[in-house]
């Protein structure tokens, strides 16, 4: 199969995403949350998990660990797929895929970027900071999941108020032989 099988020559009407990559890194009781530079154009100040697009030539996975390493300095262990997000915050047919994952720090020495500064809070403190607004509903579930828990299925839309409206897909059995 070459390039002009893959079909995208021709993009008319096709719904487009944006890949990027959020991670969860803990160690011990805490959780690593960026807290957005205040520059920043999407969620200056408040916080997020870490990550953002995937490269050109990348995996996702290797994604995931480039941004860690841009926005922490840390190494990381046990890097594992939690979900899939499909992002829909316009009806123009262009999209985010967000892939979830979550990774246990080797260390708790951190260092800040461009992007903002990264700080350990407490996994029962999370909820007193100013989130970006899916964390309180996708947070606890990501870190809820167990080491063979399978990967979490979502959708992220707008409503006509522009409330963010999230629906979770929970894989069932294959109905195929």
């Amino acid at each position: 199969m070459g390039r002009a099988d893959q079909g995208v020559a021709d993009l008319r009407g096709r719904y487009l995403v944006v890949p990027r990559t959020l991670c969860f890194i803990t160690h011990g009781d805490d959780v690593l949350l960026l807290r957005g530079a205040p520059h920043k154009r999407i969620w200056p100040n408040r916080y997020n998990g870490i990550g953002g697009h995937v490269e050109p030539g990348e995996d996702v996975y290797t994604a995931a660990l480039r941004e860690i390493r841009e926005e922490t300095g840390l190494e990381v262990t046990d890097l594992r797929l939690r979900g899939v997000v499909n992002v829909c915050p316009s009806p123009d047919g262009v999209g985010v895929f967000l892939f979830v994952f979550t990774a246990r720090a080797l260390g708790r020495e951190v260092r800040s970027s461009s992007e903002g500064t990264p700080e350990w809070i407490p996994k029962d403190r999370v909820g007193e900071l100013d989130l970006v607004e899916d964390l309180p509903i996708l947070l606890p579930r990501v870190l809820g999941m167990g080491p063979s828990d399978p990967p979490l299925f979502a959708h992220y839309a707008y409503d006509e108020h522009d409330r963010l409206v999230v629906r979770f897909q929970t894989p069932g059995p294959s109905r195929f032989p």
